[in-house]
């Protein structure tokens, strides 16, 4: 296993671990960069970059050997690596936010200056283009190795957010676009895993069924595999506000049910080569 950096602007856009492994974890809202003139045409809301999927690399880390991970380092405030570089809504109708987000998911505005479409088309080419060129890169690495590739996106989100949800958020949320993105198997193994958990609530394709990410690259017919998990942040953060603290109880409860969904996707992998 090694890690290598894809040029971005001012920093490397995308950090890659790679591994021996069948699976391929993506990790699209874990990062924190922004330059500095992104950062000062944001306003004291945006700066506090409240929408980050925070510590998803410790949450994450060491819970399955000679796993390959792809990591943007920048903020999703910078442009989303999770949304559809045409700007077209994954969910029409609802309320989200977009490829370069006006709004935080509060449906407050984030911009005190906002960028226009040539400054939207430079960051979507300096960082999301080179993101999705190395998770297509390493999916067809993997592929080429075992026969089969899957992609388990990495994700997470305040359990209480009016604006883009009712209630309480389930703490696993599993998205496959209503089964289009992966073998039937792959959903029934992680909504089994995460069903009989204790003291965990689980949906499967209910709010978030799995951003273009998941879409794009969840081919299942060319043996490409995609699941999306949702994480509500409650199952390892301190709290849900500033500093959004990681919890070493509540992510020592939570990390060995993510194991065992990564150890059982890694065991179904060779079942799945071949499939249509």
């Amino acid at each position: 296993m090694h890690d290598k950096a894809i040029a971005g602007i001012d920093q490397p856009a995308v950090s890659v671990t790679q591994g021996g492994s069948a699976l391929v974890l993506g990790v699209p809202h874990g990062g924190t960069f922004l330059p500095d003139p992104v950062l000062s045409a944001l306003n004291d809301t945006g700066r506090g970059l409240s929408d980050t999927d925070w510590h998803m690399a410790r949450l994450y880390a060491d819970l399955l050997p000679g796993v390959t991970i792809v990591a943007a380092n920048f903020h999703r405030y910078l442009i989303d690596a999770n949304r559809d570089p045409s700007g077209e809504s994954l969910y029409p109708g609802q309320n989200t936010t977009g490829l370069v987000p006006m709004t935080d998911f509060d449906g407050e505005p984030i911009w005190t200056t906002p960028p226009d479409a040539d400054e939207v088309e430079a960051r979507r080419a300096g960082y999301h283009a080179p993101y999705h060129a190395a998770l297509a890169a390493e999916l067809a690495r993997v592929r080429a190795r075992h026969g089969v590739a899957i992609l388990y996106d990495c994700h997470s989100i305040r359990s209480h957010v009016p604006f883009l949800f009712d209630g309480r958020l389930p703490d696993f949320n599993i998205g496959t676009n209503g089964t289009t993105t992966c073998a039937a198997q792959i959903e029934a193994a992680v909504s089994a895993i995460c069903t009989k958990a204790d003291g965990y609530s689980t949906v499967c394709n209910g709010r978030f069924k799995g951003g273009w990410t998941t879409r794009h690259y969840g081919q299942p017919a060319r043996g490409i595999h995609a699941i999306q998990m949702e994480l509500a942040q409650i199952t390892h953060l301190a709290s849900e506000t500033p500093p959004f603290a990681y919890d070493p109880d509540r992510a020592g409860r939570l990390r060995p049910i993510l194991r065992e969904i990564l150890q059982t996707l890694e065991t179904l992998a060779p079942t799945l080569r071949g499939q249509p």
